[in-house]
């Protein structure tokens, strides 16, 4: 075997699936697939669950692929030392989970390594930004920039230390060894992408470790005079990263580090690179300007007020009123936690969609100013209007409104029809004022985490708005049919399809008339237009058709329902909770996928991609519901790897679970649930 891959995995979800695929994807070196191996490292202590599903799941589809879990508190040196034990390649690649190894490579390596085999090779390396764009190599040593061939790395005791920096010495001592035997090369290619995180490392003494790495570094090379330039291009770009250290913990850094000259000249040339960078931000400094004169100077005011412990302010769907994951967090604090009010905002025209006895205020307003300033706690599947600042001391949750087929946030970047006029700093400032992300399952943590790079906590609590699904009975299905005014023994079928990014307005890809008309007697087809085009879909309507746009719940509607009828909308993830069929009907879907972008291939008929059955055309959807083929057996089985996937989580106390941790600051989940235990 050529060559294994080590990959250390943790606190890395929303990097790591990519990082294994792009390894695996590679076309097979001379040796063929077996030529390559895959070893991921990582731990189920310190929130390293994720990564390893993640790891799992790719090992299950290709058995080149090999997990091991390393006990103890987590120690990315460690880790990889626990991989290349493993390893049987002759050959060892070091990396990150967020790296990336582009197309080619292996092949190219293989090429180049011919009959020579060096002991160390070292590869092209570039970085790419958060918004995507591609930066050269910054030249330091990385793990993952250079081959090591394993029984040299044996032989000479390279492994890597514990602690941050625990890379440096293996991997210029390596490079070093290599260099005074005649063994080292160089492939003048880029292979390796490192994905840069917009968080970044996080600021701290810890970074001081990079000074002590390169004492043991001198230490163990006799103080070899070719580690001297790379030590200070090293500390000089570590404390030049504003992330690493703090702005109080520089010049001591700056004397631990004997780096050249005096501080006073570094702080100099900081200054001017500083204010290069302010010269370019003057345009989004006047227009911050205009946005904190035309602030109310209530509000302003009101932040000097203490917050309000017990007031928590709830939003959905740009203030479109009382919906989604808020509206049942909501209705579960009222009986869990009374003690906290709850107030709503919403836009003035949709104030009519606020049930009697909810306190409500308008976006916008006075009230509206003083709620969001005192609020100590902060509940919106969206987000909240006009550019509130966010205390200290308050606390947002940010529930999201749906499980992710289409792109979300930095995803969307390669598509720039879609992305016209985006604002992805402003986006980007909005997330990093979350504290907690609610999610539905591992595909929407998985994506959160990378699509929204902010520091926040994951809360995989599943979605309250699907309790209600979870938990729905006969008796409640025949009452919300009576209401409806639909008979009993009527098939229903809810008809809920997505909006468009590429068309304007709602144009429907259904006949709803001609399709109850087809199906006769004893059918019902509810239509729900998505709420962007306002409360109706504008149906002829007609005996077995029932306009249900303006509805007030969507959850009532499924549980009224025997079968939804969607295309690409995330109602189909939460409609997999009641366990009834799902039609897809996707006549466009290779123009959707085109200008918006998908996670999966929803029309593959793969378990676990696909909910059930699949039309493309009326006729199509027609012989579906005729034939039945909705409920077969092999549509049942399609759901039910649907439903493992999406909806791991969602068992009828998500609601529960986010009171008692939001409000009760209680950690925990059902008996059974994978994220332990609620008490009782």
């Amino acid at each position: 075997m050529l060559l294994s891959v080590v990959v250390p995995a943790h606190s890395a979800q929303g990097y790591l699936r990519a990082c294994l695929e792009s390894v695996t994807g590679q076309a097979p070196g001379p040796d063929g697939p077996s030529g390559l191996e895959v070893l991921v490292v990582g731990t189920d202590a310190q929130g390293g669950a994720p990564d390893l599903a993640i790891a799992r799941e790719c090992a299950e589809r290709d058995p080149r692929l090999r997990v091991s879990v390393v006990e103890g508190p987590w120690d990315t040196g460690a880790a990889r030392n626990a991989g290349a034990d493993a390893a049987r390649g002759t050959y060892l690649l070091f990396l990150d989970a967020d790296d990336l190894l582009l197309e080619g490579a292996v092949a190219g390596i293989a090429a180049h390594l011919g009959d020579d085999r060096p002991d160390v090779l070292r590869l092209g390396h570039e970085r790419a930004d958060w918004r995507g764009r591609i930066l050269p190599g910054d030249g330091l040593p990385a793990a993952g920039n250079q081959l090591v061939r394993r029984a040299f790395r044996e032989a000479r005791g390279l492994r890597f230390t514990e602690g941050p920096y625990g890379h440096v010495v293996p991997v210029i001592r390596a490079a070093l060894l290599a260099a005074d035997t005649g063994t080292l090369a160089t492939l003048d290619r880029v292979c390796v992408r490192h994905r840069l995180r917009r968080t970044g490392a996080a600021a701290g003494r810890a970074h001081f470790a990079v000074i002590e790495a390169y004492g043991r570094l001198a230490a163990e090379t006799g103080d070899d005079p070719r580690t001297r330039a790379a030590r200070t291009a090293h500390l000089t770009a570590v404390l030049g990263d504003r992330g690493r250290v703090a702005p109080a913990d520089r010049a001591a850094f700056f004397r631990a580090a004997g780096l050249p000259g005096a501080y006073t000249a570094h702080r100099g040339r900081e200054a001017a690179r500083a204010g290069r960078a302010r010269a370019g931000e003057t345009v989004r400094a006047a227009r911050k300007s205009l946005r904190a004169r035309a602030m109310r100077a209530v509000y302003r005011a009101d932040l000097h007020r203490p917050l309000d412990p017990r007031l928590a302010v709830y939003g959905a769907y740009w203030n479109r009123g009382f919906a989604c994951n808020p509206a049942a967090i909501y209705l579960k604090a009222r009986e869990l936690a009374p003690e906290i009010r709850g107030v709503w905002v919403v836009s003035s025209r949709h104030r009519d969609r606020m049930p009697a006895g909810v306190p409500y205020v308008i976006e916008g307003s006075r009230p509206y100013w003083r709620t969001m300033a005192t609020a100590t706690y902060l509940v919106n599947n969206t987000s909240f209007p006009g550019g509130f600042t966010k205390r200290p001391g308050q606390v947002y949750l940010q529930t999201h409104h749906g499980t992710p087929l289409k792109t979300m946030g930095l995803d969307q970047l390669p598509y720039p029809a879609l992305t016209d006029g985006a604002d992805f700093e402003r986006i980007l400032a909005h997330t990093d004022q979350w504290d907690y992300s609610l999610s539905a399952n591992p595909h929407s943590t998985e994506t959160w985490d990378r699509v929204y790079p902010s520091s926040y906590e994951h809360l995989p609590y599943g979605y309250p708005r699907n309790d209600a699904l979870r938990t729905a009975t006969p008796e409640r299905t025949g009452r919300i049919r009576a209401e409806l005014g639909i008979a009993p023994g009527t098939t229903v079928l809810l008809y809920a399809p997505t909006h468009r990014d590429y068309r304007r307005g709602y144009v429907p890809r259904l006949d709803p008339e001609r399709l109850v008309g087809d199906l006769g007697p004893g059918h019902v087809l509810l239509v729900r237009a998505h709420y962007f085009y306002g409360r109706t879909a504008d149906t002829a309507g007609g005996q077995g058709v029932v306009d249900v746009t303006g509805h007030p719940s969507v959850e009532e509607l499924c549980v009224a329902s025997d079968a939804l009828i969607t295309d690409y909308s995330s109602l189909m993830f939460d409609y997999a909770c009641l366990d009834r069929p799902i039609i897809t009907y996707a006549p466009d879907w290779e123009a959707y996928r085109a200008s918006r972008g998908t996670y999966f291939d929803l029309l593959s008929g793969r378990p676990g991609d696909t909910p059930g059955a699949v039309a493309t055309t009326q006729r199509e959807l027609l012989d579906v519901v005729r034939s039945g083929s909705w409920r077969s057996p092999g549509a049942e089985a399609l759901r039910a790897a649907f439903r493992r996937r999406f909806c791991p989580y969602d068992d009828g106390r998500a609601a529960e679970r986010v009171v008692r941790r939001l409000f009760r600051d209680e950690a925990g989940a059902d008996p059974g649930h994978p994220y332990g235990a609620l008490p009782r």
